[in-house]
C-alpha cells in the first residue's frame, strides 16, 4: 500500500502549491497525489531540495488523508530505573559508570513509588528505558514490571528498548524470544523504539560500537512483533550521518514494517550533543527539525503515526510539526532524563492541559488515546488520582 491510501489503495487528490521553488519536487508530489510509494532516490531529493515548503505541504497532504484534523497525546510517565551502563556511547550523556558518584540506581520500592509520585492526572502509560545495568538481572526487571502491574493493574507499560532486550539475553544466555516472553508475562505490554540511532554501520563505529548493529536491533524487533507486542521505531539525527544514512535507515524500518506490521509510530530525534564527547556538533535547527519530520510521513507509508516529539524538539516547533506531517506530540512525560542530561532546556514535564492548548493554538483537533491509540475518555473534568478508571473507547 502507497503513501496515505485508504483501505482500497485510492490516494487522495491534491494540487501543486501556486509557488514551488524546486521544480524537481514534481515528480514526487505526483507520487504523492497517486498514493505511490517513494523510493530511495525521492528521499534522497525530500532530504536534500531547498524548498521546505514543498516537502512540508506534501506531508501534511500525507498526514490529513491519514487522519484529518486530529493529533494525538497521552497521559504518560517517564521511569528511568538506572544510569548505570556498561556501554561507552559517544551520543550519550545518560550512561554513567558503576563507580560514578553520581550515578544512581533504584530499588524496586522506589521504582514502584515513584511511578505514582506527585501526578494528579491519571496516566495511561509508564514510559521505561534505562541504562545497560552490569549486575541487575532479568529477573530483577520481570519484578519490577510484575510490581508495577500489580500496584497499577490499568497502566499501559512500555518498556525496554531492541537494545536493552539484546543485552539481557547476551547476560542470561538466552533467545532474543525467551527473554520477550519472560517480560510479557511479567506484564510489559508494548515497547518504545530506543536505541536504533541511525543503522549505517560507519556511523555506528564512531557513536554508539558498544551497542548492537542495525541489523540486530531489526531482528529484535521483528522477534518483538512476533510474540505480540507493538512497538515504535526512532531515528536519531544531526551527528555524524549523511543524507543517504538517514534515507536508507527509514527504507529499512520500512521494509520490517511491511513483514511484521508491528510498528506503531515513528519518532525523529534530534541529537542532543552537549555534555556528550561530540559535544563540538552544532545542534540542529527548527528547519532540520521540520524536515525530518517531513520526509519521515512521506517516506514511511505504512507506519500510521509520526510523532514530534515536544521534549526534544521543543513545544514550539512540535507545534508546528502537526503542519509538517506529525500527528502526534507525545505526552505529559513527569519526568525525563535522557535528553535533558544531554543539556535539553524543555520542561522536565507538561500538564494535560498544556497539550490540549498547544494543540488547539496549532489548529488541530486534541484526541486523547491509550499507547495503542484507542480513545481515552475521562468522566470526571480531566483530572483524576493516579489509579482512577479511565474508559478506553476500542
Amino acid at each position: 500500500m502507497g503513501i496515505g491510501t485508504d483501505k482500497k489503495g485510492n490516494g487522495s487528490g491534491g494540487e501543486l502549491p501556486a509557488i514551488i521553488d524546486d521544480a524537481r519536487l514534481r515528480p514526487v508530489f505526483e507520487k504523492v497525489v497517486a498514493g505511490e510509494r517513494l523510493g530511495y532516490e525521492d528521499g534522497l531529493l525530500l532530504y536534500r531540495s531547498p524548498d521546505l515548503l514543498t516537502v512540508g505541504y506534501m506531508a501534511n497532504m500525507v498526514r490529513e488523508r491519514l487522519h484529518g484534523n486530529i493529533t494525538y497525546f497521552n497521559v504518560n510517565r517517564h521511569i528511568n530505573p538506572t544510569d548505570v551502563c556498561v556501554a561507552s556511547c559517544r551520543l550519550c550523556a545518560f550512561g554513567k559508570k558503576s563507580k560514578d558518584p553520581n550515578a544512581y540506581t533504584m530499588s524496586l520500592e522506589e521504582v514502584w513509588h515513584r511511578a505514582g509520585l506527585g501526578w494528579s492526572e491519571s496516566i495511561t502509560e509508564f514510559h521505561i528505558v534505562g541504562g545497560l545495568h552490569p549486575t541487575l538481572t532479568l529477573d530483577w526487571y520481570c519484578r519490577m514490571v510484575a510490581g508495577l502491574k500489580e500496584r497499577f493493574p490499568q497502566v499501559h507499560i512500555k518498556a525496554f528498548t531492541m537494545v536493552e532486550i539484546a543485552y539481557f539475553a547476551q547476560r542470561e544466555k538466552l533467545s532474543y524470544r525467551e527473554v520477550l516472553e519472560r517480560l510479557v508475562r511479567a506484564g510489559v505490554d508494548s515497547m518504545p523504539g530506543g536505541g536504533a540511532e541511525v543503522f549505517s554501520e560507519r556511523v555506528r563505529r564512531i557513536i554508539c560500537d558498544h551497542k548492537i548493529d542495525g541489523g540486530e536491533w531489526l531482528e529484535v524487533a521483528k522477534i518483538a512483533h512476533q510474540v505480540g507486542l507493538k512497538s515504535n521505531c526512532t531515528m536519531l539525527y544531526g551527528h555524524l550521518e549523511s543524507e543517504e544514512d538517514r534515507v536508507d535507515h527509514l527504507i529499512r524500518l520500512r521494509e520490517v514494517q511491511d513483514e511484521t506490521g508491528g510498528f506503531v509510530t515513528f519518532i525523529p530525534l534530534a541529537f542532543h550533543p552537549a555534555n556528550t564527547p561530540l559535544q563540538h556538533i552544532a545542534v540542529t535547527t527548527g528547519f532540520d527539525d521540520l524536515r525530518n519530520v517531513a520526509v519521515a510521513r512521506l517516506m514511511l507509508d505504512n507506519i500510521p503515526h509520526i510523532k514530534a516529539y515536544w521534549v526534544m524538539m521543543t513545544p514550539r516547533v512540535a507545534q508546528v510539526a502537526q503542519r509538517f506531517g506529525a500527528n502526534d506530540i507525545d505526552g505529559t512525560v513527569v519526568e525525563e532524563r535522557i535528553y535533558h542530561d544531554a543539556g535539553a532546556t524543555t520542561s522536565q514535564g507538561l500538564r494535560r492541559q498544556d497539550l490540549l492548548r498547544l494543540i488547539e493554538q496549532a489548529g488541530r483537533e486534541p484526541f486523547e488515546r491509550d499507547t495503542l491509540y484507542r480513545r481515552v475518555v475521562r468522566t470526571e473534568g480531566g483530572a483524576a488520582p493516579v489509579g482512577a478508571t479511565l474508559t478506553v473507547l476500542t
